[in-house]
């Protein structure tokens, strides 16, 4: 049933990982299985036998050919370095080889107490197992590189974090778990042969091409390739109103991808200062400062590879640093491209940054809804064509409406020089800005439901966010903001 495994990470030196079979549970149960994303990593559907997988998926029983192990890594955690972190309560089975050729990882979350656990228990509780399932799986769809969930167990038991909860296990998959803090780990242990194994494995699973490049060159591409993916990343974050909420080291992934959905969440009326995490009493982590912050890891991830950059540190350091710098150009270029799709603009223009941040500047002094904001503009533009709701669905988003109808204006001025007519230029913006996001409100009415037992409410939101450009007849509610006073602004990470 499950595809063959490889075991590429397995192979690596013993240093890399802890060995480590996943603890049984007590009574498992399969609460959701990602059958497209099975079929996508070559699973044989057609043998699938739900009693098997599901304690396989729990941890009972090791799939065959898997060779289980918890990954080493460090740091650091809200700007302070922590030498030795690593998978408390994770195990990566190994890698299996999907139907278009790509590696990809498959590991169990809340699998059990490892050497790394630091005196946690090594368990998941139910809420976070199914938060991760269905943001991970909405990012996917909204175009985000993100890790994936391919299953949710129950597992018959009760974990205790603020209150007794149920507990379950996760089934992640990434196309790695290679994070800036496994390059960390042995950096801090000047384990220079480490940090090569480690640049080459990342190399071969995300660059190939720079493998064919001098090691003069080949370890600063490395560097450059995996800033290019993380400018993107955030970029599609920002583009979102998404908010991480734990941007630390060993939360930045060397693929490019989103990993880790604990306190993470969505904007809904726009403030560019706005945190969820309860754990973020500072604003490290805030929406504004998102790109920057992923500037800092990557100056981290850089600073890990200075060995390999060059024999003399000083040169080394020299060209890490223009890397580094060239970032915010970078990330500017990336997020104008992701803000000119959601204003509905497929051309180019020297004023587009300034009509981008003039319309978040009018959500703002609005409290508009971002999302929603985004996506009715599309009416908007349909009003100038004599259909749809018209300007009215987005001015009713805005308390306070000056600066909105001030904004207008200019937009529609600059949509004029389109060579788009008005319904080509709404397609795209409704293709571009979903309708429906994992809101806060609906995601912990579906958490807490299924902690009494109830998965209705978990599998509409999941069958809701899987079509999210798509209006839904019937499921108008779940494209709304929460109501005043109803509205989650605290997030938990669930570890």
């Amino acid at each position: 049933m499950f595809p063959t495994f490889t075991l590429r990470y397995a192979r690596l030196p013993d240093r890399f990982f802890v060995r480590f079979d996943p603890v049984p549970v007590e009574a498992p149960r399969l609460l959701a299985f990602n059958r497209p994303l099975a079929e996508e990593l070559g699973f044989d559907l057609d043998a699938f036998d739900e009693q098997k997988a599901t304690e396989a998926l729990a941890g009972n029983v090791v799939p065959q050919g898997a060779e289980p192990l918890a990954q080493a890594y460090a740091g650091h955690q809200f700007g302070h370095f922590n030498p030795r972190l690593g998978d408390g309560r994770a195990v990566l089975l190994g890698e299996v080889t999907d139907r278009e050729g790509r590696l990809r990882d498959l590991q169990l979350k809340g699998a059990g107490c490892t050497p790394f656990s630091r005196g946690a228990d090594g368990r998941a509780p139910l809420g976070p197992v199914l938060r991760e399932y269905l943001v991970s799986e909405a990012m996917h769809v909204l175009g985000i590189p993100t890790t994936r969930a391919l299953a949710a167990v129950s597992t018959g038991e009760r974990v205790f974090r603020r209150v007794p909860e149920p507990g379950a296990v996760l089934t992640r998959v990434a196309s790695s778990h290679l994070r800036v803090g496994t390059f960390q780990y042995f950096a801090a242990r000047g384990d220079k042969e480490a940090i090569r194994l480690l640049a080459d494995l990342a190399i071969e699973r995300h660059h190939p091409h720079l493998a064919a490049l001098p090691p003069e060159t080949r370890y600063l591409s490395l560097v450059e390739a995996v800033q290019a993916g993380q400018a993107r990343l955030v970029a599609g974050w920002m583009g979102l109103g998404f908010i991480h909420g734990v941007m630390n080291t060993d939360n930045a992934s060397i693929a490019g991808e989103t990993i880790d959905y604990g306190p993470c969440a969505f904007m809904e009326a726009f403030d560019p200062e706005q945190v969820f995490s309860s754990i973020d009493e500072g604003g490290r982590y805030a929406y504004r400062n998102q790109p920057w912050i992923a500037q800092w890891n990557l100056a981290r991830f850089a600073e890990t590879l200075i060995p390999l950059i060059d024999d003399d540190a000083d040169r080394a350091v020299e060209r890490a640093t223009a890397v580094i710098q060239a970032y915010p150009a970078q990330y500017e270029a990336e997020w104008l491209a992701v803000m000119r799709k959601k204003l509905g603009l497929a051309g180019e223009e020297e004023g587009d940054r300034e009509l981008v941040e003039a319309f978040l500047e009018a959500q703002k002094a609005g409290r508009a809804d971002f999302t929603l904001a985004f996506r009715t503009l599309a009416d908007a533009v349909e009003s100038g064509a004599g259909r749809g709701e018209g300007e009215g669905a987005l001015l009713g988003l805005f308390e306070s409406r000056e600066v909105i109808e001030a904004w207008l204006p200019r937009w529609r001025t600059r949509l004029a020089r389109e060579e788009a007519s008005p319904t080509t230029i709404a397609a795209r913006l409704r293709a571009t800005n979903p309708l429906y996001i994992p809101r806060n409100q609906r995601v912990e009415e579906a958490l807490a439901a299924a902690a009494e037992g109830d998965l209705a409410p978990f599998e509409t939101l999941a069958e809701v966010l899987a079509h999210p450009f798509e209006a839904q007849p019937g499921r108008e509610a779940y494209a709304r903001p929460a109501p005043a006073g109803e509205a989650v602004f605290r997030t938990f990470c669930g570890t």
